[in-house]
């Protein structure tokens, strides 16, 4: 029924181009496009006519014949050629279950696209960038596995948008940088080609727009998570363009930026660091130096910049973050009064942070310094500031598995069931402790 269908309207269409040949003279120069001769003219745009009624019947290897009898004779006929050609081949892609069979049908969709950019890369609307787009696009989906092809067209397309609308595709940017970092993650391209790409490429996003800024975002994420971006490969690229042009603020956040997600601690960074913070103040870049100097245990600078940046600071989420690294420097100099206050700073703006509690719970344990009961009592507040920390940490595993640890310590040192007897306690009454940091917090008796 289907090919009956595709004959009659193939029929129809032959009788209704013959009719109109009549009143047609193929011989007119502006049908030379379509053949040699008058003859072929007409020859071709019938054959034209059965190509797209073959299309939309759906009949695609018919269709296929026509496609490939006109690209060759008369490639530069018309746009709709291609566009028929891609439906065309997808389909049969799609369709195909030996993989060499899809394989020779994908050679011919890249054929397809080669065959018009070599007729048509100087049309004003479709021409040599939209064509080099839609091949690497389509090399993605069909051909992800030929690494060294992908990145090919990739450039070819990248380098005509430029050409032709004299600004870079940024999202075609992003999608090859993605790819190209998969590359060195699977070891099929040595670091330094990302670097160097990374380095040529990063000037075409100085001037993002709202709409562009998800391309950047993904250029960025791209390469501080592939592995190329280590610290000695970061130091080495952005020692060269701050050399260059020391006073860049922009640049400066971009290494300060990615040198931070490397968690890198050389005095080149911690240099750029600080000159990126005097110029442009901010608590994510007083974070980065903190964390910076905590690691190398450098804790009164590492405080500086924390207090520094919350007195100026307004936004309460930034403010949080703030006393959470303040909380744990605290803890991490002993300064158990400063991290209670760091702490209860924490739970005013926001009592669902965990390490609100994971903080407090340290400070009350820290306070269990002698054998005495009053001194022991203190776990049960210790544990009851942890229990309450770890659900709310699960979005922290390895901080939560920590404070999972200090949990099970805690009630493994509560005092005896016998020490309570004698001092008149039964478990499960409530208790308040008189002793330390904890004093003055209720919590319930409980043995060990």
């Amino acid at each position: 029924m289907k090919s009956l269908k595709l004959i009659l309207t193939v029929a129809f269409a032959a009788m209704g181009l013959s009719a109109m040949a009549q009143d047609v003279n193929f011989d007119d120069p502006k049908y030379a496009k379509w053949g040699a001769n008058a003859a072929e003219r007409q020859q071709n745009m019938l054959n034209s006519q059965f190509l797209k009624e073959a299309v939309d019947n759906r009949n695609y290897n018919v269709a296929a014949g026509y496609l490939v009898d006109l690209l060759k004779k008369c490639p530069q006929a018309s746009q709709n050629l291609y566009t028929n050609g891609a439906k065309i081949y997808k389909n049969k892609i799609n369709a195909a279950e030996d993989p060499k069979v899809r394989a020779k049908l994908i050679d011919s969709l890249l054929w397809v696209y080669d065959v018009r950019l070599a007729s048509f890369a100087d049309h004003s609307k479709y021409g040599k960038d939209y064509i080099l787009d839609r091949k690497a696009r389509e090399f993605v989906n069909y051909r992800p596995e030929d690494r060294t092809g992908l990145r090919e067209v990739f450039k070819q397309a990248i380098a005509a948008s430029k050409e032709v609308k004299g600004k870079t595709d940024l999202e075609l940017v992003a999608i090859y940088f993605s790819n190209l970092c998969e590359d060195f993650q699977t070891d099929s391209i040595a670091a330094d080609v990302v670097i160097a790409e990374y380095d040529r490429l990063t000037p075409e996003f100085a001037n993002v727009t709202e709409e562009t800024a998800q391309y950047k975002d993904q250029f960025e994420s791209a390469f501080g998570t592939s592995g190329a971006a280590s610290c000695a490969n970061l130091e080495a690229l952005f020692s060269k363009r701050l050399a260059a042009d020391p006073e860049n603020v922009d640049l400066l956040g971009q290494a300060v930026t990615l040198m931070s997600r490397a968690n890198c601690d050389s005095d080149f960074f911690f240099k750029t660091a600080e000159t990126y913070y005097a110029k442009k103040p901010s608590s994510e870049t007083a974070l980065f130096l903190a964390q910076g100097f905590q690691n190398r245990k450098e804790y009164d600078k590492a405080m500086k910049y924390l207090e520094e940046a919350l007195a100026t600071e307004t936004v309460a989420a930034e403010k949080e973050k703030l006393y959470v690294r303040i909380g744990m420097i605290s803890l991490s100099t002993k300064n158990i009064q400063g991290a209670i206050k760091a702490a209860n700073e924490i739970k005013a703006i926001n009592p669902e942070n965990g390490y609100a509690y994971f903080i407090l719970g340290q400070c009350y344990a820290a306070s269990a310094n002698c054998s005495e009961l009053k001194c022991q009592a203190c776990y049960w507040a210790a544990y009851d500031a942890m229990n309450q920390a770890v659900p709310l940490l699960a979005s922290e595993p390895e901080v939560q598995k920590s404070a999972q640890t200090m949990m099970d310590h805690y009630r493994s040192a509560f005092p005896s069931k016998e020490e309570c007897f004698f001092a008149e306690l039964q478990a499960g009454s409530r208790y308040t402790i008189s002793h330390g940091y904890a004093s003055g917090v209720n919590t319930t008796v409980r043995y060990r």
